[in-house]
């Protein structure tokens, strides 16, 4: 019998999501169908490209606080987030 992962409820772009605890922000955003987490200052659309920090193509604005990486950062609770413009 496989058990189902515990999940936690997190907020992306003002819509309520659910995800499986202990998973990035990155994963998260990709499960909820957010391929782009800001555009470029020429307007690419830009995402998780590395995955351990090193691009920093995945900046999002977390609990307000902008610039944060979302691959690094694992989900949390009433966690919100938005994808930066």
């Amino acid at each position: 019998m496989k058990l189902a992962a515990p999940t936690i409820t997190m907020e992306i772009n003002g819509q309520p999501q659910t995800v499986a605890v202990g998973c990035s922000v990155a994963a998260a955003l990709a499960q909820a169908g957010f391929l782009a987490t800001r555009r470029s200052s020429s307007g690419t659309p830009r995402a998780a490209f590395c995955g351990m920090g090193q691009c920093q193509e995945c900046r999002v604005c977390i609990d307000g606080l902008p610039d944060r990486l979302a691959c690094m950062t694992p989900v949390a609770e009433g966690m919100r987030v938005e994808c930066q413009p």
